[in-house]
């Protein structure tokens, strides 16, 4: 067996998308190689909702698969093919936007206005990226959970591990989504496919991925005694670590144990041309999704 080393360690970084959410992005919209099926992940994690109320109003999306994880608060959904529904606390979504949708997905917080969430993007290889859009929408109790015997919690959200298999199917990329958490002071090595590509990404307390450093905490304002201070707080750490080849990971929780999300899936290895939320493999394709949004022709006959 070999543990995999670290090849990248990054913090996700505040930007704003929608009609003015203020998000987390982990990675998206660089070289899309290094984590390749996936091509962006945005973590949404916010107690204020003027700045996620104004949500995510109409847009289109082609040639990808969106992953929505909701862990606080509810995101409202619907699309121009008729489909709306709710996701609350612990449920996801896998939409197939394929041939192309338009929709919109508007966040609400909880009792307490907080809303947290994430959402990933999978690319679509070229004899799927046409395809008919579906969704996959699953409630939180149809995902499995794996408790093992030093309390290191698993939700298995696709893929099989452990004895499980998560409720997504039908997946190009074969992935494994999961949902893991590992109490304080535990050492705890997991199984990948050495052919996958490999991220975690840290999203409660501290801890450290054998060969890497010790992952970074966020950089926040504190009021104490009336005077703001710049200090590290390890509590939302928001830590991307990209695994490079091996088949296992193994993970080292700090004090306040460890929680992130590990995804893996296999390469497409195609050329990506990309504009925001439409992506497809030529600049020809991509110019005649747009030609399309502008003539109103973007949303196929039923196929």
């Amino acid at each position: 067996m070999s543990i995999r080393p670290v090849k990248h360690e990054s913090r996700a970084t505040p930007t704003m998308e929608g009609a003015g959410v203020k998000l987390h992005r982990v990675f998206g919209f660089g070289d899309p190689s290094m984590t390749d099926p996936f091509l962006m992940m945005d973590d949404f994690r916010n107690d204020e909702p003027m700045d996620y109320v104004r949500g995510f109003p109409w847009h289109p999306h082609r040639g990808i698969e969106t992953i929505t994880y909701v862990l606080a608060g509810t995101v409202e959904h619907g699309d121009s093919l008729g489909n709306q529904g709710m996701l609350g606390a612990g449920d996801l979504q896998w939409m197939t936007a394929g041939s192309g949708i338009l929709h919109q997905e508007m966040p609400k917080g909880d009792f307490a206005g907080r809303m947290h969430g994430f959402q990933l993007w999978a690319n679509l290889p070229s004899s799927l990226k046409m395809t008919k859009p579906r969704y996959q929408d699953i409630k939180s109790p149809e995902i499995p959970v794996v408790i093992d015997d030093d309390g290191t919690s698993v939700r298995v959200i696709c893929g099989d591990f452990w004895g499980k298999s998560g409720p997504v199917d039908g997946i190009a990329a074969e992935p494994v989504y999961l949902d893991i958490s590992v109490p304080p002071g535990k050492r705890k090595t997991f199984p990948v496919d050495t052919y996958r590509s490999a991220f975690a990404y840290i999203f409660a307390g501290s801890g450290s991925f054998r060969d890497a450093s010790k992952p970074f905490g966020v950089k926040v304002e504190k009021e104490y005694m009336g005077e703001e201070l710049n200090i590290r707080d390890l509590s939302g750490n928001r830590t991307l670590v990209v695994f490079d080849t091996g088949d296992e990971i193994t993970v080292q929780a700090g004090e306040q144990g460890i929680r992130f999300l590990l995804v893996t899936g296999k390469p497409i290895k195609e050329p990506v041309a990309w504009h925001g939320p439409i992506v497809m493999n030529t600049r020809e394709e991509l110019m005649q999704a747009m030609k399309e949004l502008q003539n109103g022709t973007f949303i196929r006959a039923d196929h």
